[in-house]
Formats: structure tokens, C-alpha cells, sequence
């Protein structure tokens, strides 16, 4: 029987969604994570492979506005829930789907698609750079110290209910976005993600709790969420406190919120995950070594619409730049394109027929996009080649931001 590619059905959601759950190990979500991401589902913007009545290819995706380099929002397809059956691999049910989804993100108009990989090796050949990484930090607060900057001891820390807080916390989050490419901003219903906090999700950790740092006047100006994992031994205590999000508007209420989660009573570690690889923390321990810091990627970056992508982010430095691209699953993208962009913001991509002077493949474009790739690195493995001299370090400094993006949570 021929293998059927359709829109999801509402009616539909629960059995693709439980073939999702087989296809990344068959493990039951609780009901509280399949009830938020049954909320978010963006049923036209979900595609499932049918053999029959059995769903055995599925993969989705969220409408999200993410911040690009001088701190636009540019529409992009948060590629989510991707998984073929295990009865069905080797079949091309993967690549249909991406070329369905890409096909549809680009009638959509949107220039970029993003998604973060179960597996590394799986999207290069749809066009996916690794654009973005992610921090992980585990602390040996007993050996470690903070040294932190003045004003931290005016800050005032306050425990209180995540809920209570909410609106509180997502206005310290969309303050940030701007500032930091990657960083979606939040879509209604979104909200709900970090709060998650089913029993499941827990580990040996506590429930969810927030922390909240307030100015003088009662501002809020910074939170951390986190759970307490209790572990007691013979010596006695081996506590750890594990961070969810941490956020801060200014340094004296990020280094507060640090020292508090490494005051914690019954507790000997603070390990913290996708912080961003520049995370000040770095330079707020005493000893970086035993704060066993560990780096991975984080999302992947595809340009969709290539000259609208690269018109909608701002560039570091004045470039004039022909680009010779290769796209081979998106042809509309190949060819020959000047870039041209000045310190100020503008930039203007055109087709051109004049000579290239960089030549690499849409995936390089997406890693260089965020501004936390060089293409100066990418030329060193052989993944860009110079054509004319000077032309990799060149567009390289405009295309570096000041900050790393940072995808700060999962979708």
C-alpha cells in the first residue's frame, strides 16, 4: 500500500503524537507535557505519513519569531516533532517530509527554519547549520567562590510561588530577546514550558521553585527557577541544586541570583544546562576547572528564503561580498548573490552575475548566521573557500556578533 503524506486532523492528535513517543523510545509523556504540546500543536502546520490507518511519519512546526543579529524578529519555522517509524526507515519518509515542510515554509513566507537535533549527523543534508550551542555548567560550590560586582548586595531575593510570578518573569524574558540572537520570542501558550513540573520531569529533584530579585522600588529584575535534589551519604549531605532558567535585566541581580542558588542550604553543586556558551558565570567562579563547564550544540539554522534571511539581520561591519551558494534541496536559494551591508544596520542581497569571491553551501550560511560561527573557522575546515583574497575574513567580521546566540529552551 502507497504511503499517504497529509495535513494532521485534529481528531488525529493522539496517535500521532503516541507514534512521536515510539519513534523516540516509546518512554510515556505525562499527561501534563502531552496537554501543553497539545495546546501548541499547530495542527495545519503538522504533517503525518500514513500507512493505512497507522501513522508511521510525523513532523511539525511552530510559528515562532526569533531574534536575528541588531535584534529583529524575523519569522521561522520551529521544526518540531520529527520521527519515522521504526518499521519504516529507509523508505524516504524522512525526506519527503522535510521537502513538504520546506515547500510550505517558504509558500509561507517565512525566511528561516529552526530545530534542535536528536541526532547530529540526521539534517546537514537538508541544508541545517549547527548555528547555536549550549553551555552546561556543573559547580563544586564548596571549593568554588563568587566574586560578585558591586550593587549585588542591594539586590533583594524573594521566594515565591513560579506561578505567582509568571508575568513577572516573562517580562525580564522578553526584555532580553532583542539583545540576544536565537532567542525566541514568546507565543501565547509558551509561557506554560518552563513551568512544567509533572512528577515525572522531576528526577530525584523537588518541585519547581522561583527565585525572584527585585529593585528598591520593587521591580522585578531577575529570576532563577530550579529544583533541589536532596542526596545524603555517610559523610552526610551531597544536595545539588539544578537551574532551569536564570535571567537577570542588569550584573548586580545576576551575580544575586548566582550566590543565592550556590547558598542553598544541604547543598554542595549547582549545575545549570543550555545557558549560553558566553554566560557571565564564567567570569563570576573562582575556578573555572571545577565548574566542569561542557559545550554542545544546541539549534540548527536553515535558510529558507536566502535573501530575505540575510537582509533581515544586522552586520557588524560594512561589507560588499559575492557569494557563490550551493543548494541542492532548495534550489531557488543557488546561485550567485552580492551582499552588501553597511555598520548602520541596511543590507541589500541581489542576484549577480559578477565573479564570486566566497563559494559554500546554504549549511554554512545557516552556522554563520546567528554570528556565533565564524566563517573564518568554517574556512579552516575546507567547509568555505576563499576566491578572492581577504573575502573570508571580511564577510567573517561582519558576520560575528558581539554576543553568542542562545537558544534558551527546547521546542
Amino acid at each position: 500500500m502507497a504511503l499517504e503524506t497529509r495535513v494532521l486532523q485534529p481528531d488525529e492528535w493522539d496517535v500521532w503524537y503516541d507514534h512521536l513517543e515510539l519513534a523516540f523510545g516509546g518512554v510515556p509523556e505525562s499527561a501534563e507535557e502531552r496537554g501543553l504540546y497539545r495546546s501548541l500543536t499547530e495542527a495545519e502546520r503538522s504533517l503525518g505519513v500514513w500507512d493505512g490507518g497507522t501513522c508511521v511519519g510525523s513532523a511539525g512546526a511552530f510559528s515562532f519569531r526569533l531574534s536575528v543579529p541588531g535584534g529583529a524578529l524575523v519569522p521561522a519555522a520551529g521544526v518540531t516533532m520529527v520521527g519515522v517509524a521504526p518499521t519504516h526507515r529507509r523508505r524516504r519518509v524522512l525526506t519527503s517530509l522535510m521537502r513538504r515542510q520546506l515547500d510550505d515554509v517558504r509558500a509561507g513566507g517565512e525566511p528561516l527554519a529552526v530545530l534542535t537535533a536528536s541526532d547530529p549527523a540526521i539534517y546537514g543534508r537538508f541544508g541545517y547549520g549547527q548555528a547555536v550551542y549550549g553551555l552546561a555548567v556543573e559547580i563544586d560550590t564548596a571549593r568554588v567562590r563568587l566574586d560578585v560586582p558591586p550593587g549585588a548586595d542591594e539586590v533583594r531575593l524573594r521566594l515565591v510561588d513560579p506561578e505567582a510570578a509568571l508575568a513577572d518573569c516573562e517580562r525580564v524574558y522578553a526584555a532580553l530577546v532583542p539583545g540576544r540572537p536565537g532567542m525566541p520570542a514568546r507565543q501565547p501558550g509558551w509561557e506554560r514550558q518552563p513551568l512544567l513540573d509533572a512528577p515525572s520531569l522531576r528526577g530525584s529533584g523537588s518541585p519547581l521553585k522561583c527565585v525572584v530579585a527585585e529593585r528598591a522600588d520593587g521591580e522585578v529584575v531577575g529570576y532563577a527557577r530550579y529544583r533541589v535534589a536532596p542526596e545524603w551519604n555517610l559523610s552526610g549531605s551531597q544536595g545539588r541544586v539544578e537551574v532551569g532558567d536564570l535571567d537577570a535585566l542588569d550584573p548586580a541581580a545576576y551575580a544575586a541570583l548566582w550566590r543565592y542558588l550556590f547558598g542553598i542550604d544541604l547543598t554542595w553543586s549547582v549545575r545549570a544546562v543550555k545557558r549560553p556558551v558566553d554566560d557571565p558565570v564564567l567570569h563570576l567562579v573562582s575556578d573555572v576547572r571545577r565548574s566542569q563547564a561542557r559545550v554542545r550544540d544546541a539549534m540548527y539554522v536553515r535558510l529558507v528564503d536566502l535573501p530575505a534571511a540575510l537582509e533581515a539581520r544586522a552586520y557588524g561591519a560594512a561589507l560588499d561580498v559575492v557569494l557563490e551558494v550551493e543548494d541542492a534541496f532548495c534550489p531557488w536559494n543557488a546561485g550567485r548573490w552580492r551582499l552588501t551591508a553597511d555598520a548602520k544596520g541596511g543590507a541589500r542581497c541581489a542576484r549577480t552575475a559578477d565573479p564570486a569571491e566566497l563559494a559554500l553551501t546554504v549549511r554554512e550560511l545557516g552556522a554563520a548566521y546567528l554570528g556565533g560561527v565564524a566563517l573564518t573557522a568554517l574556512a579552516g575546515a575546507g567547509r568555505v573557500r576563499e576566491l578572492r583574497p581577504g573575502a573570508v575574513a571580511e564577510a567573517s567580521r561582519a558576520f560575528t556578533g558581539d554576543v553568542a546566540p542562545w537558544l534558551p529552551h527546547g521546542f
